[in-house]
């Protein structure tokens, strides 16, 4: 299933949640689903006051979760076993697929559910690639 926009889980500390801020309105974000008439101000105060926000933007859906459901440590929870990604000039954190796998059973959604079958592929096909490279490296 390809999603059709990015999930975010962000430390909400008041750094952290200035650069946001000032990401989301060079983003130009305005609430997702929001009627055009909501008053929206991407600031520190705002979003200290929330945990999850959906947002359309000029790059398209971005979701910010400041504790998913089955991580509501949020950020400092996932943060430890999250995986480093190059994504062309950027390295970035990714949550490991067993916090993924259960952030999506915790959120139990039909979406969620669709989702789980792919994500226990392949952490099968993870495991069994591990199995393989341990065997490998035991040959003389």
């Amino acid at each position: 299933m390809i999603t059709q926009d990015l999930d975010v889980c962000y430390a909400r500390d008041d750094e952290n949640l200035e650069r946001l801020a000032a990401a989301l309105r060079d983003l130009h974000a305005s609430l997702r689903g929001a009627p055009p008439d909501i008053p929206f101000r991407p600031d520190t105060k705002t979003l200290k006051a929330g945990n999850h926000f959906t947002f359309a933007t000029d790059a398209g859906g971005f979701d910010i979760l400041g504790s998913p459901s089955g991580a509501r440590g949020g950020y400092e929870e996932l943060i430890p076993t999250a995986v480093d990604v190059d994504l062309d000039a950027y390295r970035v954190k990714v949550a490991s697929i067993d916090d993924l796998i259960r952030m999506k059973k915790a959120a139990d959604r039909p979406k969620d559910r669709a989702v789980l079958e792919e994500l226990g592929a392949l952490r099968e096909e993870i495991d069994a690639r591990a199995v393989e490279e341990r065997r490998r490296r035991r040959r003389p």
